[in-house]
């Protein structure tokens, strides 16, 4: 049986799956490899990860978290798990800045492909990389660290690099949240006040459906929020309505541990099982409120294959490949039903509307714009593809994917 991605919507091409559990295993198999990619937890529903080549699934290499305190910084495995990592960094007095909705994802998957959590002072969760180890095409080992030349064209790279092994992330005090979910807000409210709303709590997602006019609005604390529109929740909900609670993060104000509030969802159980498909752009920040008009204008379309849809903020970044490179961004996420037939006209749809507004799409996500016109997005595409000349002159690590970004003569 072939293997397909966490939502079984790519079934990947590779002739050969490896799974090293040793670097130096991993370093031979790249070395005799025609064209390989690392896979990481298999949580991207694009074609970032497919190769025709070898596949390396990263995860039987030996786990790692070695604390610096001296510096604040954690160096792990990168095949690694974020909510794994947490565990220890807690046990340990420490924190990273921010984590994503899931905790299940692999610290170098995400990584490598801009994902992020919400906050107005939160970066993508590459950002926090101040340095990495990869695997080069000969086999070598290659480490590159903040400061160095490129280095912000290797952190977010779609793994067309090389195989990361290791990553060094900033850390800091472990910390407390609390988190409460404010519902029936008004959708309309959310846009005339948005930097009210999402500048009232160190993380804030709003959920909605777009058709009810209406969003649930969760909030991530470490003090008392300063907003507080619609009404409180009196009992834990889903992002879904109708999906079970349990599944999620504590709310209701109570306050715990950073790595058990951050996540919407718990890391000891799964948020569902993989039949839906996913799609997000992140568009300038002061863009915020024409797209929250532009998707409420296509409510009636959407409604009929959403399963429900998050708006978040993010802060800038320089790494040159993040979708949030070089400005504050706002993020609209859609978790589709998985009807691709019925998904992907409406994604078309969307993507003609968001684009005029500076939209770029999530390298994990599922999207249709041609790779020319997303990465002409990109003021540093051109440094990146020398970059990847440099470092994988043959294009060992490329796939359809990254070859359509970044073609070579």
């Amino acid at each position: 049986m072939r293997l397909t991605n966490w939502a079984g919507n790519v079934t990947y091409g590779a002739v050969r799956v490896h799974r090293p559990e040793s670097v130096a295993e991993l370093r031979r198999v790249v070395a005799g490899s025609r064209r390989v990619r690392a896979l990481g937890s298999g949580h991207s529903f694009s074609l970032v990860a497919d190769s025709t080549g070898e596949l390396v699934r990263l995860d039987g290499l030996p786990s790692m978290v070695e604390i610096d305190t001296a510096r604040s910084t954690v160096t792990v495995a990168a095949g690694m798990r974020y909510a794994d990592v947490a565990v220890e960094l807690h046990r340990n007095g420490f924190a990273l800045p921010n984590m994503a909705s899931l905790p299940h994802i692999s610290v170098a998957g995400s990584c490598a492909t801009g994902t992020h959590g919400s906050g107005d002072g939160q970066r993508c969760l590459s950002a926090s990389v101040s340095g990495l180890e990869l695997v080069g095409p000969d086999g070598d080992l290659v480490e590159l660290r903040r400061g160095d030349d490129g280095f912000p064209g290797a952190v977010v790279a779609l793994g067309a690099l090389g195989v990361v092994t290791r990553l060094t992330l900033d850390v800091a005090p472990a910390f407390e949240v609390a988190q409460s979910v404010r519902l029936g807000v008004s959708l309309d409210d959310v846009a005339a006040r948005f930097d009210e709303v999402f500048g009232s709590a160190y993380s804030v997602s709003a959920f909605t459906d777009w058709r009810s006019g209406e969003a649930a609005v969760w909030l991530k604390c470490r003090t008392e929020p300063t907003w507080g529109g619609g009404r409180a929740a009196e009992e834990q909900v889903h992002p879904v309505p109708g999906m079970d609670p349990d599944f999620c993060t504590v709310q209701l104000g109570r306050p715990g541990p950073w790595h058990e509030r951050l996540p919407h969802f718990r890391p000891e159980l799964t948020p569902s099982a993989g039949q839906e498909l996913q799609s997000e752009w992140f568009l300038p920040r002061e863009a915020a409120g024409a797209g929250i008009a532009v998707v409420q204008g296509l409510a009636e379309q959407i409604a009929p294959v959403l399963h429900i849809s998050e708006i978040r903020t993010v802060r800038g970044d320089d790494l040159w490949l993040s979708p949030a490179y070089g400005r504050d961004s706002v993020t609209f996420h859609f978790t589709w039903r998985d009807d691709p037939e019925g998904v992907l006209p409406v994604v078309a749809e969307l993507q003609q509307r968001l684009l005029p507004l500076g939209a770029r799409p999530h390298w994990g996500k599922l999207s249709t714009t041609p790779a020319p016109e997303v990465i002409a997005s990109y003021e540093r595409a051109l440094d990146f593809a020398r970059l990847a000349q440099e470092l994988d002159p043959e294009g060992k690590f490329g796939n359809s994917f990254v070859d359509a970004l970044f073609p070579r003569g």
